[in-house]
């Protein structure tokens, strides 16, 4: 090998390992349903160090803040949501080492907005992505289109995403994130 090919190999292997490999959380080891018949809801649901948990507690009640899962009904995959129908509260998605990059597949309610939030760790907003209406079915016999926003931004400590209105839903179906690490090559 030349000293050119061996210069490329070796800038792409400091590159490679300056950010880390892309993380994905699914929620598929989730219980959805308890066998009391009722619903998993959660304070907090923690995978891959990523903890989801609502951004506040309620306001308007003295009620515990609870996310919950349930399942997509075509494709059968697991979701997290907010649990308080009455009073929508963004969730909460605070990384274990600041990241660049969040993707999140998600599903709603039709006709709702969607909002993803980036934050650094003193919580001001780094990145921040909305739709004005989530995408519909086309027509009653077809699946709950999924869809993703993707926000970036360096040092992003925590995301949050919101829309739903009082009785609509808003599902993180898939968080995909990539780390930077902490200690970049000299």
């Amino acid at each position: 090998m030349n000293r050119a090919g061996a210069l490329i190999l070796l800038l792409s292997a400091l590159a490679a390992s300056a950010v880390a490999a892309e993380q994905v959380v699914d929620f598929e080891s989730a219980v959805t349903v308890l066998p009391d018949g009722k619903a998993n809801r959660l304070p907090k649901w923690e995978e891959k160090g990523v903890v989801f948990a609502l951004a506040h507690e309620p306001t308007q009640s003295k009620a515990k803040g609870l996310v919950m899962f349930f399942t997509h009904l075509t494709s059968g995959h697991k979701g997290i949501a907010c649990a308080m129908a009455a009073e929508p509260i963004p969730v909460r998605a605070t990384f274990p080492k600041p990241v660049s990059t969040v993707t999140l597949a998600m599903w709603g309610s039709t006709g709702m907005p969607a909002i993803v939030e980036a934050f650094d760790a003193d919580g001001h907003v780094l990145d921040r992505k909305s739709l004005e209406s989530v995408p519909g079915r086309k027509a009653p016999g077809d699946p709950v289109p999924v869809f993703t926003m993707t926000v970036s931004a360096k040092g992003i400590a925590y995301i949050q995403f919101s829309g739903p209105r009082e009785g609509e839903y808003l599902a993180a179906d898939e968080v995909r994130f990539t780390a930077i690490d902490d200690v970049a090559p000299k």
